[in-house]
Parts: C-alpha cells; sequence; structure tokens
C-alpha cells in the first residue's frame, strides 16, 4: 500500500471508474472493500489519514449495544451481533472476547439485567461470544478487585468484543487494495462534477501533498464522510439542508491499577441515564464515554471539563481509589455523525444510531448513522444502493466472510505485535536486518522503530501523528510519552521519505501541539 503507486492510478484523465468514496473512516474503507470485492473499479479518498477522526476514537467495542436493548429496539441490536460475530471471524488478529462485570448493588438488578442478557445471548445464537451468568459478590470483588464493596449485592458478566479500531480501518484499506481497489489519503474532495444532465459524474480532489488537484470521471459517487456528509452534499446541491448533528464523545485512559483484571466495567445507567464503560486495552484501561451534542463538526475536538469531571466522578463510584486528573494518560475525544434533531435540544442520546442510506435527486449517495460494529452491513446496503442506481454490473456481496489483511486465527495477546497478525513476521524480519530497529519508541511501551519503518513502507504513514496516533497507539495511551517520542520518530521517517531538518522539526512542533489535546491538566 504505497501512496506513490496508488496515485499513479488517476494518471488516465479519461478513466471512467464505476465507484468513487469519499470519505476513509470505518465507513468509507468498508465501502471501498465491497465494491472492490465484487469487482467494481473503486478509489477511495480520504482529506487526512485513514480513521483520522470518529473512526479511530470510539469505545473499542464490538458489541450488540445493550443500551439499545433496554430501549426495545431488538432488531438494531440482532443485526449489531451478527456483525459483531462476522467481524471476529474475519479478522480475529483485531477483535477479542471481552467478557464484562455488572456490578449490582441491589437485588433487583440482578435480576434485571441477568434476564435481559440472557435476551441479549439468545438474539446472538450462532454468533456468540460467551454466556452471560449472575455472580455473587464475592465473585465480583475477586473478578475486580478495585469494586466499590460497600452495598455491593452481586453481578452479572456478559460478553461482547473488543478491538483496536485505526489498525481495523488500516487493514480494511490494505484489504481493498489487495482486491484491487485504490486509497489515497491526503486527497481533499473539493467538488462534485455533474454531467450535461445534472448526474453526479466524479469528483475533484486536491493532492494535499502537492497542491495539484484532480479531477476523478465515476458513475457512482458515495459520499461516507462520517460528520461532515453534508459539506459533500452541499458540493452536490447548493441548497442543501443539514441532516447531521455531531455528537462528541469523550474517553479517559487510565493505568491499569484501577481495574486490575482482564474484565471490563460496564455502568448500564449513569447519573444521566447513558452507560459507561472501563475497558482493558493495550495494557491501559479506556474509562468513557460521554454524549454531547455540538454545534460543528471538527477534525481535532476537544474534551470538555464537564465530560472529564463526569466521568471521573461515575468511575469512582465504581472504583476504588478512585480517579483523579492526575491519573489520567491521555483524554481523546470524538464525534459521531447522528441524525440532526427534529426538535430543538432533543438529547444524542435519543437520536437514531441505525444507519441511513441517502439517494440526492442528481444521484449522489450518502451513507450516514451507525457504529464500527456494524460497518461491513452498512458498506453492503450502500454499495447495494450505489449499483441500482448507476445502473452497475450486480453481483453478489461477499464480505460477510472475508477475511482481512493480517488474518491470523489465535494470535498472542500478550506481545503488543499481535495486532499485526500475519504481518508480524515481516517486522521481526525488519529488526533481524537492522537490529537498530529494535530500539524502543519509549522506556515504558515496546512499540519500536521497525515499527515506524513498516507504518511508512506499507501502511501508508506519511506524518508523525499518522504513525503515534493511528498506526502504533501511544498518543491513545499514554500522550506525554507519544510526546517524548516523536523527535525518535520525525528522524526515522525522514530517513524513509527522504525529507530534511527542517520537516523534522515542523513535524515535531505539530505534534507536539496536537497532543497537548490530549493532556488534560487539573
Amino acid at each position: 500500500m504505497e501512496r506513490a503507486s496508488q496515485i499513479g492510478k488517476f494518471s488516465d484523465r479519461d478513466k471512467i471508474w464505476d465507484m468513487v468514496v469519499v470519505g476513509g473512516g470505518a465507513t468509507g474503507l468498508g465501502v471501498a472493500v465491497d465494491a472492490a470485492t465484487r469487482g467494481l473499479s473503486v478509489a477511495c479518498l480520504e482529506k487526512s489519514d485513514f480513521a483520522k477522526c470518529t473512526s479511530s476514537r470510539s469505545t473499542k467495542l464490538v458489541h450488540g449495544g445493550v443500551r439499545y436493548l433496554q430501549k426495545g429496539d431488538v432488531l438494531l441490536v440482532l443485526e449489531a451481533l451478527r456483525e459483531r460475530g462476522r467481524m471476529k471471524a474475519n479478522a480475529p488478529h483485531l477483535v477479542k472476547d471481552q467478557a464484562f462485570v455488572i456490578s449490582n448493588y441491589s437485588h433487583w438488578n440482578n435480576v434485571l439485567y441477568f434476564c435481559g442478557l440472557a435476551f441479549y445471548d439468545l438474539l446472538s445464537f450462532g454468533f456468540g461470544y460467551g454466556r452471560s451468568k449472575f455472580i455473587s459478590a464475592k465473585k465480583v470483588r475477586k473478578y475486580l478487585p478495585t469494586s466499590v464493596e460497600k452495598g455491593l449485592k452481586g453481578g452479572v458478566v456478559y460478553h461482547d468484543g473488543q478491538f483496536d479500531d485505526s489498525r481495523m480501518a488500516v487493514n480494511l484499506a490494505q484489504t481493498c487494495v489487495e482486491h484491487g481497489g485504490t486509497v489515497l489519503n491526503q486527497a481533499t474532495v473539493t467538488g462534485i462534477l455533474h454531467d450535461d444532465a445534472g448526474r453526479v459524474a466524479g469528483v475533484r480532489f486536491t493532492d494535499n501533498l502537492t497542491g495539484e488537484s484532480r479531477e476523478v470521471k465515476a458513475r457512482s459517487v458515495v459520499n461516507a464522510a462520517g460528520c461532515f456528509v453534508d459539506d459533500i452534499m452541499h458540493m452536490d446541491c447548493p441548497d442543501h439542508s443539514p441532516m447531521v448533528t455531531p455528537s462528541q464523545g469523550v474517553h479517559l485512559v487510565l493505568d491499569r491499577k484501577f481495574l486490575r483484571s482482564d474484565y471490563a466495567i460496564m455502568v448500564p445507567k449513569t447519573s444521566d441515564g447513558r452507560v459507561l464503560f472501563a475497558v482493558p486495552w493495550h495494557d491501559k484501561v479506556v474509562v468513557g464515554t460521554t454524549d454531547i451534542v455540538r454545534p460543528k463538526a471538527e477534525e481535532e475536538p476537544r474534551p470538555l471539563r464537564e465530560e472529564i469531571d463526569f466521568i471521573l466522578s461515575t468511575a469512582g463510584l465504581y472504583m476504588n481509589p478512585a480517579p483523579t486528573y492526575r491519573d489520567i494518560l491521555s483524554v481523546f475525544a470524538g464525534q459521531r455523525p447522528l441524525a440532526a434533531p427534529k426538535k430543538e435540544g432533543k438529547s444524542t442520546k435519543e437520536l437514531s444510531r441505525s444507519h441511513k442510506v441517502i439517494v440526492s435527486d442528481n444521484g449522489l449517495v450518502t451513507i450516514t448513522g451507525g457504529k464500527w460494529t456494524s460497518y461491513r452491513l452498512m458498506a453492503e446496503d450502500t454499495v447495494d444502493r450505489a449499483i441500482a442506481e448507476a445502473g452497475l454490473p450486480r453481483r453478489k456481496c461477499v464480505t460477510r466472510k472475508l477475511r482481512i489483511h493480517g488474518y491470523r486465527p489465535d494470535p498472542d495477546l500478550s506481545n503488543h505485535l499481535y495486532v499485526y497478525g500475519s504481518d508480524e513476521e515481516r517486522i521481526r524480519a525488519l529488526i533481524a536486518s537492522d537490529p537498530a530497529l529494535g530500539e524502543r519508541l519509549s522506556p515504558k511501551f515496546g512499540y519500536t522503530l521497525a515499527e515506524v519503518v513498516w507504518a511508512v513502507r506499507e501502511e501508508m504513514a506519511l506524518t508523525v501523528e499518522d504513525v503515534l496516533a493511528r498506526r502504533v497507539r501511544l498518543l491513545f495511551v499514554d500522550a506525554r510519552e507519544a510526546t517524548a517520542a516523536a523527535p525518535k520518530v520525525a528522524e526515522t521517517m525522514a530517513r524513509e521519505l527522504g525529507r530534511d531538518r527542517a520537516w523534522i522539526d515542523r513535524q515535531v512542533a505539530d505534534f507536539t501541539a496536537l497532543a497537548q489535546n490530549y493532556i488534560f491538566e487539573e
């Protein structure tokens, strides 16, 4: 997946592609993989880096959505549970079983949640991760040594999935390329092309590295720009009314001492009626999330103090000792694209999480909503609709049992390189050929210079941020350590990319400024 070879595929200005996808997050990459595996010529254009926004800032869960079951949305949960099973089967190197404990402080809740989760298991028949069970207060304390013990009446264990979101996005991009598709980051779509009849006929994009503008002709254009879908729809129809509202979710990353367990915590009802998770991830604990309407979509949303206070105060009800500001290793915010509320002041917890495929009068196909777990189904629905609208060759979707790049069953989770799946040996080979590449990026973590080289050569990483945020996850697990590692990463990348000292200094300065958004001082 080399950028030079990918952009070279646009050299034929007269080529008419079957499909151009705008957006390189979970949905856009999923659409590109689906189209490529059906034999369509497809190009996926991402204005920043793959999974730059929402798709790298999730709660790291592959789940059916217990909270939606509470609301009676059984079909949505059933759909997600099936996709949860397929996601693990297709990418076992990234998706693993995660057991959760719901600690209950009333006997009624023991009955309520056990019955609800038994139904959750029933819905996942054939795609299950493990059966739910009631456990005593003593067992809760054993499974979660940091539990608040006062008033504890027992608990319920249930199973969902856990994964690495941006690693999945990178592997989807690689999968697309392996099946004849084209993916390109740092390619900003600036306009929609129309034919003489006013129908969508392609896109205009700018190569952010060179400033060159290119036009790509296509029979179908899919808008998968996440929180920014309205911007693309406006290019197609200038009087388009906004249909998406961004909902912000914040996560805190804490030391593993606040969990001291392989079990995760699930709080089914917080003080404001939402849910809260504390999930082990890359030997740390991710705690979140919030759900707040924001006025506009942002690439780098900043966490609000009220969000952090809410997470800390809620986590403190279930963790002993209670975490404080001083314990936050990293804080990250992401924004979800939700259907715009029809009534002023409607909260995001009331808005639909299901996905929607919309076709404009000019033929622009837009996909919005949904979540990581259902990315494959969203892609299938979108490509089906795009094929019908553009009169493309009808071919059956094959992604239900499609192995994602890196596929490796039963990975060794004790080694951080497990997320590379079948590519792990090639990274080890880099170190064997040049032992200097075995140097660690940080004394606290196992990430090495070999992974930086791999990210540049094989995963289209172009900036220090690309590497430290989304190829290895150091920015997300410890923002201060990531800042300290930035010069070493920039120098290694410069040797690979042929950049000078000025580029190194600029990259370090840019990353240091960015990392401040992930560090929150009291």
